[in-house]
């Protein structure tokens, strides 16, 4: 007996959440529900898909090579229906995208734009989040995709380059600073303002500043990146910020902005979606937009972040 999407989805989300309850949350049924439809399927197929201990599910070999089968089964549905309503008239539905600060702060609105002026009937949702919560949202199925620092490979997300960057130091205005490359472990010791460690970020700065000897006098977190810069721009604190936040304003801030070298920091920036989607047509229009905008301004930085005579 051939398994129906719903039953497929159900088997899927057990094996990325690798908990029949989190399956059940995320396919809005019930535990008792998914449990059973394992079982079921175990029995039709004669084999274990799941190893059960203590609460704990995980994937046996089995399970790993039905699971992929499954993903394939699930993108080939999406992708006919996608092929389907090609043949409509015009381009239209709704689509939601995640995107962090450092995205939305200038790449946003150019891509905006073009895209309204380009697709007038398509609805546009932006969701502004950190990357665990945009990752999550990806999984559950409530983005089409996110772009997020590079993270590391997880069941039920397919991930590709978007864009790399670079960290900035950021400080109060002087403009003898500005634009002028800077070695962190050259400086006294420095008060900065870093997000949580719930943004992925946080933990690449951190490994930075231990591998680079870099002085910290205090540290305080501030997930509001808007906030921080005002903070920062009004006191003897720094931050680090993405070099292309920064790049449609530089001028005009109230900031001096610095790249960071010797060592550089890039910043790897990568595109997630379901695994088992693909991106609708609409979605992949959006998308193409924010590459473009994203790659002409950090073209700005071109030259900027080289290992020679940096000022501190």
């Amino acid at each position: 007996m051939a398994e129906s999407l719903r039953e497929i989805r159900l088997f899927v989300a057990a094996y990325e959440e690798r908990s029949f309850t989190a399956a059940a949350n995320r396919e809005h049924g019930t535990q008792s529900g998914v449990s059973q439809h394992i079982r079921k399927l175990e029995e039709r197929f004669g084999v274990r898909l799941f190893s059960r201990d203590k609460g704990r599910v995980t994937p046996t070999p089995a399970g790993d090579a039905y699971y992929s089968r499954c993903v394939e089964m699930l993108r080939l549905h999406e992708a006919t229906h996608q092929t389907m309503l090609m043949f409509g008239s015009g381009v239209s539905g709704d689509i939601a995208v995640g995107l962090m600060p450092t995205m939305t702060r200038v790449t946003l609105a150019p891509a905006m734009r073009r895209f309204i002026a380009a697709y007038p009937n398509v609805s546009v949702r932006v969701v502004e989040a950190f990357s665990p919560i945009l990752t999550q949202s990806v999984l559950n199925g409530e983005l089409d995709f996110a772009i997020v620092p590079s993270i590391p490979g997880r069941p039920g997300l397919k991930s590709q380059h978007f864009l790399t960057t670079h960290e900035t130091l950021v400080s109060r205005l002087e403009p003898a600073r500005h634009l002028k490359p800077v070695r962190l472990r050259t400086l006294g010791p420095l008060k900065l303002v870093l997000p949580s460690v719930a943004n992925t970020r946080r933990t690449l700065i951190e490994t930075y500043i231990a591998s680079n000897s870099v002085q910290v006098e205090r540290m305080l977190e501030m997930d509001s990146m808007m906030g921080t810069l005002d903070f920062v721009a009004t006191s003897d604190w720094r931050t680090v910020v993405p070099a292309i936040m920064l790049a449609a304003d530089i001028d005009r801030l109230p900031l001096s902005v610095q790249p960071i070298v010797d060592p550089v920091q890039p910043l790897d920036l990568v595109l997630i979606e379901p695994s088992s989607r693909v991106i609708v047509p609409p979605a992949a229009a959006f998308l193409e937009l924010l590459r473009e905008e994203a790659v002409r301004l950090n073209r700005f930085w071109t030259g900027y972040f080289e290992d020679e005579a940096p000022a501190a």
